[in-house]
């Protein structure tokens, strides 16, 4: 977890090693974003609010959580920030530091994909679906689709495991050990060094 001395630009560059501070809200990233319309607080909007240091805004606006990872922003960044990277590490500290804002649904999809690709090492439609249902609360939504689609063979009612899935898990763990390691250690440089620098 990031200390209270340690500002969010000092965060993810400690944890992403994203240089957020080279943005120049030139929002290219914003324009190529196809999650774009959807958020209130586009990817240049998030940079803008980390260089800021705007904690508040930033957690309780649901826009952090509906970032696609597809990458688009990072490609298109003529300063190679890398606003996915920057997005993936203020999400991971905003769970970190016990923040609910993330819409139910979205962290439902995410907790279920995981561990659908944590016990089985690949993802398992029916079990995935099962468990975003249960998480979410969204019990009967889309539930008259599921016998046409069980009918055609697209719901495969038995997971397949793959022979790496301990590997996998293996691998799980230790991204989470890391990340906990991360969040833990203190910022290094001179008192009140923010990480500023270019």
């Amino acid at each position: 977890m990031a200390t209270a001395r340690e500002s969010l630009i000092a965060y993810v560059r400690r944890t992403s090693g994203a240089s957020v501070q080279k943005c120049y809200q030139c929002g290219k990233c914003s324009a190529g974003c196809p999650m774009g319309s959807e958020m209130t607080l586009r990817p240049h909007d998030i940079m803008r609010l980390t260089i800021a240091n705007d904690r508040r805004t930033l957690f309780n606006d649901d826009s952090l959580w509906l970032c696609l990872t597809c990458e688009t922003c990072s490609a298109r960044c003529p300063c190679d920030v890398d606003p996915a990277r920057v997005i993936d590490a203020l999400r991971e500290l905003a769970a970190a530091e016990g923040v609910e804002h993330a819409p139910r649904s979205i962290r439902a999809f995410h907790e279920a994909f995981l561990e659908q690709i944590r016990s089985t090492g690949r993802l398992s439609e029916v079990g995935l679906i099962m468990q975003y249902k249960l998480r979410s609360g969204a019990l009967l939504q889309d539930v008259a689709v599921a016998p046409s689609m069980l009918r055609r063979g697209k719901l495969p009612l038995r997971a397949q495991r793959i022979d790496g899935a301990a590997d996998v898990r293996r691998l799980m763990d230790a991204c989470a050990r890391e990340r906990a390691r991360t969040a833990r250690v203190e910022p290094t440089g001179r008192p009140g060094d923010t990480g500023g620098g270019l």
